[in-house]
């Protein structure tokens, strides 16, 4: 009989093969993808690049707001206005205090991990840290927090990861990357790093996250939080 896939089984029970667990924040964390990507694609309408939801997500999942203006730039010739990143990101806060949610049971996957664990985000540090007060999770990250602000490169690039492994004191090899975009999973691997690519945000009901997960290099598929091993 053919063994089930390693993307599709978790890991078997055994000597603890991680120390350190860093986990993306949107769309890990918080489910706030659809918010975000939904509130950019309203706010790039209005100043005449309109491009479908697919498109933003592919270009924009998991990558910090300086892509959104080198996208613009090369697909327009122009930069974005002076007030665009104020006006998207006051009305994507509006939409976060209205609806933002913490992704199914994570908290519940925080307080039952034993083994260390921290954030590293390509978001800004204010978003990270709405997001975190938002739904109730800043207690579980206080002092490990990582985003794109303290590396010269963001992911799809190792740095952050790489970065948040030496804070953390822990070698590359013996971390687990919790992602949920492609960039993410690439960022991971590019770091030396396990990678499990997480499809349980609201966004993944729009296309095939799994497939484009695995195609990124994702060493495992987690569908639910709930199903996180304890380590």
């Amino acid at each position: 009989m053919d063994q089930p896939s390693p993307l599709r089984t978790p890991p078997a029970a055994g000597p603890r093969r991680w120390d350190l667990v860093i986990f993306d924040c949107d769309g890990v964390l918080v489910d706030s993808e659809v918010l975000s990507l939904d509130c950019l694609g309203a706010h790039l309408a209005r100043i005449g690049w309109t491009i479908d939801a697919a498109e933003i997500a592919e270009r924009f999942l998991g990558r910090s707001f300086a892509t959104v203006a080198e996208d613009y730039r090369d697909a327009t010739g122009r930069a974005l206005p002076d007030d665009f990143a104020a006006t998207f990101h006051a009305a994507l806060r509006e939409r976060f205090e209205a609806a933002l949610l913490p992704i199914a049971d994570i908290d519940a996957v925080l307080a039952g991990l034993a083994v260390p664990f921290c954030l590293a985000s390509s978001s800004a540090p204010e978003r990270i840290r709405l997001s975190l007060r938002l739904t109730g999770l800043d207690r579980r990250f206080e002092g490990r927090i990582f985003d794109a602000s303290m590396v010269r490169r963001g992911k799809p690039f190792p740095d952050l990861f790489l970065h948040a492994a030496k804070a953390m004191a822990t070698p590359p090899a013996r971390c687990l990357v919790i992602e949920d975009s492609p960039s993410g999973i690439a960022a991971a691997k590019a770091a030396g790093m396990t990678a499990w690519g997480f499809v349980g945000g609201s966004h993944h009901a729009r296309f095939d996250g799994a497939a484009s997960l695995e195609g990124a290099g994702a060493d495992h598929i987690l569908h639910r939080m709930i199903d996180f091993p304890p380590l």
